[in-house]
């Protein structure tokens, strides 16, 4: 399937750009997410980079005939009315291999936010994993990955690279991507 949406998605012109750091464990931030689609295109890129990431789900995916196969496409899920132990659960992954690859949609839904969710920090903090920003951007038909990005602390540093990394992302519904900005700080980004 993976190698399939790439074929299919190099013939309608996407690009990738970029290529995945050489750490053997590392956080993928994928942005902007409006669409369904995007799974597709998440398929296409993570084939032609050559990457077998985990990623997050919404639990009910997993659900139904199809819950197989998106744990065998790498997914983990997410029950968000219990977010208890997230964090740690997903940082036993880590520490358990060697190689470990996740992405994460820090917008968290497909619809409209004025915050991220500061899940993948958390990650990193407790991996010491370092962040790899993913930007879409529909009008280009581009995906590009930019450059690992070390979480030490604080937390503005690492938030001000990303607005200006996805500033130049634009979602298959552009009213529907959220602002780069988290809990405590304002919708531009300013705290």
């Amino acid at each position: 399937m993976r190698w399939l949406a790439e074929k299919v998605l190099k013939s309608i012109g996407w690009e990738f750009v970029g290529v995945p750091p050489e750490a053997p464990q590392f956080i993928v931030v994928g942005a902007p997410h409006t669409s369904n689609w995007d799974f597709i295109v998440f398929l296409a890129a993570i084939s032609h980079w050559g990457m077998r990431p985990k990623y997050l789900g919404k639990h009910t995916l997993f659900e139904g005939p199809f819950g197989w196969l998106f744990r065998r496409w790498g997914g983990i899920p997410v029950d968000r009315t219990k977010p208890g132990g997230l964090i740690q659960a997903v940082s036993h992954e880590f520490a358990r291999s060697e190689s470990f690859a996740l992405v994460i949609a820090p917008e968290g839904t497909r619809k409209f936010t004025n915050r991220w969710k500061s899940g993948f920090l958390k990650i990193a903090e407790a991996t010491g994993a370092p962040i790899v920003p993913a930007r879409l951007n529909y009008e280009t038909k581009q995906v590009t990955l930019g450059e690992p990005i070390v979480f030490a602390g604080p937390v503005e540093p690492v938030m001000d690279i990303l607005r200006v990394f996805f500033a130049k992302g634009r979602g298959r519904n552009p009213e529907g991507a959220g602002t780069v900005a988290l809990r405590g700080e304002s919708p531009s980004g300013m705290s």
